[in-house]
């Protein structure tokens, strides 16, 4: 699948290729059939709320390692594509640990310099985009791609002591990539996750775990130091932030197909409901919303897949404005499916909560405005 995502000479591409077409087919097929939102909603009630079962199933069709490089075992193509598995596990609510694993913690261990012996094997990348291990990067979900270098983790002679609150995926993680200080400055390790001790929370969305994780002279293999290390971090959380717009994006996507579809079917008055005007006119305001998140987020997506230096703008973009659509979305597919849409037996409460909880990771969308601010020097950004 190489050469599939070189930038368009006259700017980026915002509509979808066939092969991207494809690959979408085939991940919504596999989520029909093995991610209902009645087995997500049965699911978000047990123990055990990721599906490392349908995980599995997607890393079989490439779903988990598109940006690794065919020699380390992946798919050769790249977070563009990914970008596509993104959009279609936000339809489904999915759980599965495809932004810690598939998308933080791979990103970070891409950007990692050739050079220095610090780059992960390929045996390490050919697991994660097997779905035999899963990863995630170590740093609260809340952190925005802007904030300064983690340091609640400290370094010392090979071993990392500290505590990280709020990580996605780190439940069910294998392998911890661990931004963490130490004499030498910034640096990023690897750590098993099995030398942690992990503490469940109980966020919002049920559908994506959150834990806390604490390290005590856990051992470590350290990764980059230094400028490297920051860098990688640095492109992970920009990584993240334009595949976050993705699934927010699908969130969207699928509140708007459900609602319309309930008011074809819904009737008032022996009218059917979608007949009304103040509907209809709500319906095309929301149509219009989610298309312009669509472009805003293929341009975020193309940014970080070429690795160019306006990836943390269009990632910026990006989460600036479809949070606030898929929680519109999300919100109008409640009220629109009246009293059915407020009860525990419909899956729009899922998607509300996945809204809701997204829009406050990887950074609020008014600290992201404040990022694009100073990104193109408006007077007073830093005031």
């Amino acid at each position: 699948m190489e050469g599939l995502v070189s930038p368009d000479a006259d700017g980026p591409r915002l509509l979808y290729g066939e092969i991207e077409e494809d690959l979408r087919a085939s991940v919504r097929a596999l989520l029909t059939d093995r991610c209902p939102w009645q087995a997500v909603l049965a699911r978000v009630e047990t123990a055990e709320v990721t599906d490392t079962a349908l995980w599995r199933a997607l890393a079989a069709i490439g779903a988990a390692g598109l940006p690794i490089a065919d020699a380390d075992g992946g798919s050769g193509a790249s977070f563009r594509e990914a970008s596509v598995v993104a959009e279609e596990l936000g339809r489904a609510v999915a759980p599965v640990p495809f932004l810690g694993s598939a998308v933080l913690a791979t990103a970070a261990l891409l950007a990692l310099p050739d050079s220095g012996g610090g780059r992960p094997s390929a045996g390490t990348l050919a697991g994660l985009a097997a779905g035999e291990r899963t990863a995630t990067l170590l740093v609260p979900l809340a952190t925005p791609p802007d904030a300064p270098f983690p340091a609640s983790v400290r370094a010392a002679d090979g071993r990392l002591t500290g505590t990280v609150r709020g990580a996605a995926d780190a439940d069910v993680a294998d392998l911890l990539v661990v931004p963490a200080t130490g004499p030498d400055g910034a640096g990023l390790y690897l750590v098993a996750a099995a030398d942690s001790e992990r503490t469940p929370l109980v966020g919002l969305d049920l559908t994506r775990p959150l834990a806390d994780i604490r390290l005590s002279a856990a051992p470590a293999r350290a990764l980059a130091t230094g400028a490297p290390a920051e860098q990688a971090v640095r492109s992970a959380l920009v990584t993240g932030a334009a595949l976050l717009a993705a699934e927010q994006l699908g969130v969207a996507e699928w509140a708007l197909e459900t609602t319309i579809g309930h008011l074809r079917i819904r009737t008032q008055f022996a009218r059917p409901l979608g007949s009304f005007q103040a509907l209809k006119h709500r319906l095309a305001d929301l149509w219009v919303a989610i298309s312009q998140a669509r472009a805003v987020v293929r341009n975020a997506a193309g940014a970080v897949a070429a690795g160019g230096p306006d990836a943390p703008l269009a990632a910026a973009l990006a989460q600036a404005f479809v949070p606030g659509v898929a929680v519109r979305a999300a919100e109008e597919a409640v009220q629109m499916h009246g009293g059915i849409g407020f009860t525990w037996e419909h899956p729009a409460h899922l998607y509300l909560k996945r809204a809701k909880s997204a829009a406050l990771a990887l950074g609020t969308a008014d600290r992201h405005r404040a990022a694009i601010a100073r990104m193109v020097d408006l007077p007073g950004a830093d005031g």
